[in-house]
């Protein structure tokens, strides 16, 4: 009994200078790294000083804080940001849906501004920006070396004032510029139509606004169809949606989905991660949906796609999307300001991050560059001068149908005529609206 009382006080010996050996050496680390900390918030306020007092000229002390604060966020990646009290502010109006601006979605890729996307029936979208441009001058001054903020600081005026902006475009020559108008920006976040008996929801953005119009764009065109029962799909139109509210995005998804997992967030801790799951109930009854994406889709845009492309809900057709892939938390400071901190990643259900990869479309499908308008003089083509069996004089009638079969018939050919014409406007949009009409062909599965 003694053999075994010594033998455990023995191991609990052993065990303490065990512990005290590891933990020392732990304890001075960290000493030593705050000590290091220390040190460089002592050598920040030394330089904070000598600017302010030996700069050539007089410093505003407040921004120059505000720019070292900046300074810091922005060399974590480029959403992470501070919100001076005005920008915090704009930031609030634009989630409501109106604001002042070009209307134009825009990051920091080496050192140039990069547009992520116009916003539809905006003074960008109007002079033909598109999703991918860079801009290099503004009014013909460089941003090269500018941060984001200060690049958009510059593009902001009075509305009705001009800007230039230089643009350098894939697939261009050379630089070029473009003349833009700014103006006030409203956003309407879902804009509806009927393309046949397809159901197009275009969504713009994603704020306070966008589930609800959703609902109420979505239940007025399949009441103007006639009821659910006439409708064969609905396309969800993400092309050059920059994203926005993440509980508008899981929202969206819900509409379409009556389970499972949405999306997933997982931040630098494990118990700090979220799920978010759908709830029963689908706004389009089970009917074939197709998403629409493109590379200016991203964000919250691109947690739809991958929501309902991982469920097997939609088919995602477009080219990918941007690629972004985190979350950030806007977080309020002393003095009205904010700080936009990007605190986590979002995963899609199947457990991928799209992060810097974004949504592959299950079919990829171009958008061809607009084609000019053939001169009156211009050859006409083969295809201008084809001719059908009716069109011959004398040719036989076919009197095998009746006269509401044909009236049936013709209207089919309206629809498909209308498709086709479709396709000289937006060819992935009648892409979309193709594929939906033959999966009506081919019924319900069985």
């Amino acid at each position: 009994m003694k053999k075994l009382v010594m033998a455990a006080l023995g191991g609990t010996l052993a065990g303490a200078i065990v512990s005290t050996q590891v933990a020392g050496p732990l304890i001075a680390q960290e000493a030593e790294a705050k000590a290091s900390v220390y040190e460089q918030l002592d050598l920040f306020g030394n330089i904070f000083e000598r600017v302010r007092a030996q700069y050539v000229e007089e410093v505003d002390e407040r921004e120059l804080i505000r720019a070292a604060i900046n300074g810091m966020l922005t060399s974590l990646d480029p959403h992470s940001s501070y919100l001076a009290p005005e920008d915090f502010d704009d930031m609030r109006v634009q989630t409501r849906g109106e604001f002042g601006g070009l209307g134009i979605e825009v990051t920091q890729e080496e050192g140039f501004v990069k547009v992520v996307s116009p916003m539809d029936d905006t003074p960008a979208f109007e002079a033909g920006i598109e999703a991918g441009d860079y801009i290099t001058h503004v009014d013909g001054e460089s941003i090269l070396g500018l941060t984001l903020d200060e690049a958009v600081e510059l593009m902001r005026g009075p509305v009705g004032s001009e800007i230039i902006v230089t643009i350098v475009r894939e697939g261009e020559d050379e630089p070029f510029d473009v003349s833009i108008i700014r103006d006030t920006i409203k956003l309407t976040a879902v804009r509806s139509r009927v393309q046949g008996d397809t159901v197009v929801l275009r969504i713009t953005t994603f704020n306070d606004q966008t589930y609800p119009n959703l609902e109420e764009e979505l239940n007025e065109k399949v009441a103007e169809l006639g009821g659910i029962e006439n409708v064969n799909g609905f396309v969800i139109d993400l092309r050059n949606n920059p994203g926005g509210l993440l509980t508008q995005a899981i929202k969206v998804s819900d509409a379409f989905l009556d389970k499972g997992e949405i999306v997933s967030t997982r931040g630098r801790n494990p118990e700090d991660g979220e799920r978010f799951n759908a709830t029963e109930g689908d706004l389009a009854q089970g009917k074939p949906v197709v998403v629409l994406i493109n590379g200016g889709s991203a964000s919250a845009s691109e947690i739809v796609a991958g929501a309902l492309q991982d469920h097997r809900r939609a088919i995602v057709v477009g080219t990918k999307s941007f690629g972004k892939g985190s979350v950030q938390t806007v977080m309020p400071l002393r003095g009205d300001g904010a700080m936009r901190l990007t605190t986590a990643r979002y995963y899609t259900p199947s457990g991928r991050s799209i992060q810097a990869l974004g949504v592959a479309p299950d079919i990829i499908v171009e958008q061809p560059r607009r084609r000019p308008e053939p001169e009156e003089d211009e050859p006409r083509s083969e295809a201008d001068f084809s001719r059908s069996e009716a069109d011959l004089r004398g040719s036989l009638k076919n009197d095998s149908i009746s006269e509401d079969e044909r009236k049936q018939l013709e209207e089919e050919e309206r629809k498909v005529e209308e498709t086709a014409k479709l396709r000289e406007e937006d060819y992935q949009l009648a892409y979309a609206i193709d594929i939906l009409k033959g999966l009506s062909a081919l019924g319900p599965a069985q």
